[in-house]
């Protein structure tokens, strides 16, 4: 199962002060599962560039947590820098890197943005894949005049309204947030101190001005250097060793070179390969003769084979735990995974344009489902050693045999109500799946009734342990509700795999008879 991770490239107005940016970068990180991946802080342009990643909502939330931070500690009107800026926290854009697509961090973007102009009273701008109106895609129209500007026109001229928050900006400034594909930032320091030969360079080659597609540039001075400052939106496009050419070619034009250039934050590994190839002219260059390549190969093959191998690994072992809960769990899950794949398949088709929205609600249903059946897989064998531990309590006197008897009433009833919970959540996976089979890419139609089916048997497989576990539950009100609930939801998912025998037949011809 491919791990949804999201990287957030989060600048902050400030660099003058390390003890103002650690305390940004601490609040970030008291989100356990968010990694702090890079830092990178610049006194003449005093702003700070933090790269971390981790599943979506936790990202999400620990870039929120920065923004709070942000804003407690840096204010606008005292801050002065080379690089333009209209907010303590200025941009926060979220990158898809694995399990994620880029509309689920579109989606995020906006759920912060809203939280952020409702919370903390932050005017927030949407931009890139999340912005709400086609002249808010670049970042340049929205920071046009800075903050300045910003604080003059807002709630003035209906154009500078934010998307989300008040329209009204305070010493934090704003925020823009979106969503986008990986960016590289990259800056060239040229033998000279004329900043004006830094920015005659920059016009000439970034694409507003005519220049390489997918590349942003402005010309400062920094520690005493013109500096061509630059992002690279798309870097297979625009490759990073044809930027640096024309920098050395327009520099020649007034006299100059390159002194020497940096990054700022991370570059793919691609990136770095393909400036190598070009400048050493390995015309018949494949990407496997790169000996760390080819060891991450295997070794993701090898890790791919564990996970998928290793719950069964698990189940076949002489333990009685994991066992058919955890298994029916999984197979829920895997009905999960399945229903959101035909999402998947089925988003940003132009055939199915009318179904867009349905499919994004389904794949975000399912995902969330997905989650909670793989952690049930855990919990079932958990509740089981629960009941075990129950067993083992001492019954030596009336009061310690009581309270065994309580301990292990306690632990039964938890015991049935997990795999309860599995088959409420199989048969929300069946409703689901049934949706994506009658609304999704028919090349996937096979694939949206095996989540049906693999639903269903996820339900079967709960119900028989829901029931098992009734046989040592006294309370006879608790045993009712548990049979009256498993029979309703297997006469519901009785009437859902009718329904999906029909709707193959029908949209996908299979011959089921």
């Amino acid at each position: 199962m491919t791990i949804p991770i999201v990287e957030c490239v989060a600048n902050y107005s400030e660099a003058r002060r390390p003890e103002v940016v650690d305390a940004i970068i601490q609040a970030i990180m008291s989100v356990a599962e968010v990694v702090v991946l890079d830092r990178h802080s610049d006194n003449d342009h005093n702003r700070t560039v933090v790269t971390f990643a981790g599943p979506p909502e936790e990202t999400a939330e620990a870039a929120f947590r920065s923004i709070a931070k942000a804003a407690e500690l840096i204010d606008l009107d005292q801050h002065t820098g080379e690089h333009p800026r209209i907010g303590a926290t200025d941009v926060v854009p979220f990158v898809p890197i694995s399990g994620v697509t880029m509309q689920e961090c579109a989606a995020l973007a906006r759920k912060l943005g809203q939280r952020v102009g409702e919370e903390l009273g932050i005017p927030v701008y949407l931009y890139e894949e999340a912005a709400t109106r086609p002249e808010r895609k670049n970042l340049e129209n929205i920071r046009r005049g800075q903050y300045e500007a910003l604080k003059a026109e807002m709630g003035i001229n209906p154009e500078r309204d934010p998307d989300f928050g008040p329209k009204q900006v305070g010493k934090a400034g704003a925020t823009v947030i979106g969503a986008r594909q990986f960016l590289i930032a990259y800056n060239v320091y040229l033998t000279t101190d004329d900043v004006s030969v830094a920015k005659k360079i920059a016009k000439a080659i970034r694409q507003s001005s005519g220049g390489l597609r997918y590349l942003k540039a402005l010309g400062m001075l920094v520690e005493g250097r013109a500096q061509v400052s630059m992002n690279m939106t798309n870097f297979h496009e625009t490759p990073v060793f044809r930027i640096v050419e024309l920098i050395r070619r327009e520099a020649a034009r007034y006299g100059v070179s390159i002194h020497h250039s940096e990054l700022v934050g991370l570059i793919p590994q691609e990136a770095l390969v393909d400036t190598a190839v070009w400048y050493l002219q390995l015309d018949q260059f494949e990407k496997d003769q790169v000996i760390e390549l080819r060891l991450k190969a295997v070794q993701q093959s090898r890790e791919k084979a564990a996970a998928r191998y290793g719950f069964l690994d698990e189940l076949a072992a002489g333990t009685a735990a994991p066992g058919g809960g955890s298994a029916s769990a999984y197979s829920g899950a895997a009905a999960a995974a399945l229903t959101a794949m035909v999402a998947r398949l089925t988003i940003g088709k132009k055939k199915y344009a009318e179904e867009e929205e349905l499919m994004k609600d389904i794949l975000g249903k399912s995902e969330s489902l997905r989650k909670e059946l793989t952690a049930a897989i855990d919990q079932d064998a958990a509740a089981f050693e629960g009941v075990m531990e129950a067993f083992k309590l001492p019954k030596d006197t009336p009061a310690a045999e009581e309270i065994r008897r309580q301990a292990i009433e306690a632990a039964t009833i938890k015991a049935a109500q997990v795999p309860l919970n599995v088959a409420r959540q199989s048969v929300a996976v069946m409703a689901l799946a049934l949706q994506a089979l009658a609304h999704g890419n028919l090349n996937a139609i096979s694939d949206a009734g095996v989540a049906v089916a693999q639903a269903g048997a996820a339900l079967t497989g709960a119900g028989y342990n829901v029931r098992i576990n009734t046989l040592g539950i006294k309370d006879e009100g608790v045993v009712k509700a548990l049979l009256a609930e498993i029979a309703r939801l297997d006469k519901q998912a009785q009437e859902f795999h009718v329904q999906a025998r029909s709707l193959l037949k029908e949209r996908g011809s299979i011959p089921l008879e």
